[in-house]
């Protein structure tokens, strides 16, 4: 029986698909890339805002066309949808055979086996397993979905934050660390599969241990990380400014190994907005915290997100957040309009924002950043950096991977000429010699031979 996937939302996401990928390679089925072929498709969605919910359905639904025009024998559910709507989905989307929550992962095995025996027993129930996702052992053997030079390593699960406009811990949990030995152990079997850029993971990465161990233990996992394994990059995503602490901020500064990048999701300066999203730390941490890490890390990127449009920001709160931007000079800004997610306290807020006036700020935020961007990439003109090849493209001739300063999926490239062919995964200098956008241009510095 071939079994297809698709895997929905962010890289946390992702890490979940390639446990349920192993446990079904360990129980006998094959995996296909093409889901016209496949006798069961699992769908792993994102539900984290309406978007996201409107790409699961959509695929839910194409998907279901293979019922009836292919040889598709069932659909399994799994991921953020199926554990927010698990009473609806089944009766809104008759089409979904099986549904497993997000701490019933493991059990993708049993939910298949089900869909299969209901296409000879159409008197059997629909499988739906929802088991409590704060005591489910996290983690697992995984079959990489990245490419073989690069992988996410998530170190715990759920979130405690709890800010105003978040629905994930209602659906991911509580905040859980994942053991460090094991979490060691792990990134000891991804360098042996020739891993060479770690990135780290979770929803607050800055939080780790500190339910296990009493105290934050990020800085002392990275320190064993690097000392276990010889891995060249490792990179930190998701951290919180109220818990970059001073031993975190050292190891980054002189471990020579960790990628002087943080991406640190601020989501608003002005007060009042900040306090309506129950944000922890005022305008005036972030600003110290962002100080403090440019003055501390030679040559750090840093990245970030906001939220425009939250209820009730005004003029001047949207004004206060665009000097702010213009002063920071972030290396990398994303901008998401609020999305009112029902279950949280801010759907239920005052003062929401018209849906044009939200796009509107957002715009004008976006084109302030591409400024910015373009006018730190002109300075990188002239310059070397070192660059993770990633593949070529035969139309434009060239070569491309990322620098240090580039996470996966998430930012720019560095497309580069050289005079012979380079394997992915590799580490190549590159001498910068023009930017377009958000993307470097390039001549490889080969070494001498």
């Amino acid at each position: 029986m071939k079994i297809g996937f698709v895997s929905l939302g962010c890289s946390k996401n992702q890490l979940d698909t390639e446990v349920m990928l192993h446990e079904l390679l360990a129980a006998g089925y094959e995996i296909t890339p093409d889901e016209t072929e496949a006798d069961v498709v699992i769908i792993n969605t994102c539900a984290f805002i309406e978007s996201a919910k409107k790409e699961a359905i959509d695929n839910i639904l194409d998907i279901a066309w293979l019922k009836k025009h292919r040889s598709l024998k069932g659909i399994v559910v799994t991921g953020c949808l199926s554990e927010r709507y698990r009473e609806e989905i089944f009766g809104e989307l008759p089409e979904v055979d099986a549904l497993l929550g997000v701490g019933s992962i493991h059990n993708i095995k049993e939910a298949v086996e089900n869909v299969l025996a209901r296409v000879k027993n159409k008197k059997l129930e629909k499988y739906a397993s929802f088991e409590d996702k704060n005591t489910v052992k996290l983690g697992g053997d995984r079959v990489l979905t990245t490419p073989e030079y690069y992988s996410y390593l998530k170190i715990s699960e759920g979130c405690d934050n709890c800010c105003t406009y978040c629905a994930i811990p209602s659906i991911r949990g509580r905040f859980r660390s994942r053991p460090m030995e094991e979490l060691v152990a792990e990134a000891k079997q991804l360098e042996a599969l020739g891993v060479q850029e770690l990135n780290i993971i979770a929803q607050d990465v800055t939080r780790y241990g500190k339910d296990l161990y009493g105290d934050y233990k990020l800085a002392e996992l990275l320190r064993r990380i690097t000392e276990e394994t010889a891995i060249p990059w490792i990179r930190l995503l998701y951290c919180y400014p109220d818990k970059m602490t001073d031993e975190l901020i050292a190891e980054i500064r002189d471990n020579p190994r960790i990628v002087k990048y943080i991406d640190l999701p601020l989501q608003h300066i002005a007060d009042p907005v900040l306090r309506r999203m129950n944000r922890h730390g005022d305008g005036k941490t972030v600003r110290g915290v962002v100080k403090k890490l440019r003055d501390e890390i030679k040559g750090l990127t840093l990245r970030t997100t906001f939220i425009v449009g939250f209820p009730g920001e005004t003029e001047e709160d949207f004004a206060e957040l665009s000097a702010f931007i213009e002063e920071a000079k972030f290396d990398r800004m994303g901008v998401f309009t609020y999305s009112a997610e029902e279950g949280t306290p801010a759907a239920k807020m005052q003062d929401q924002i018209d849906e044009q006036l939200k796009q509107d700020r957002m715009d004008l935020l976006m084109k302030q950043q591409m400024r910015i961007s373009a006018e730190l990439n002109e300075k990188k003109v002239g310059s070397t950096v070192r660059v993770l090849v990633e593949d070529f493209d035969p139309v434009s001739e060239a070569h491309f991977g990322r620098s240090a300063a580039d996470a996966p999926d998430i930012d720019g490239k560095v497309y580069f000429k050289a005079p012979r062919r380079i394997a992915p995964g590799s580490m190549i200098d590159v001498k910068v010699r023009e930017v377009l956008d958000y993307d470097l241009y390039g001549r490889a510095v080969m070494p001498k031979e």
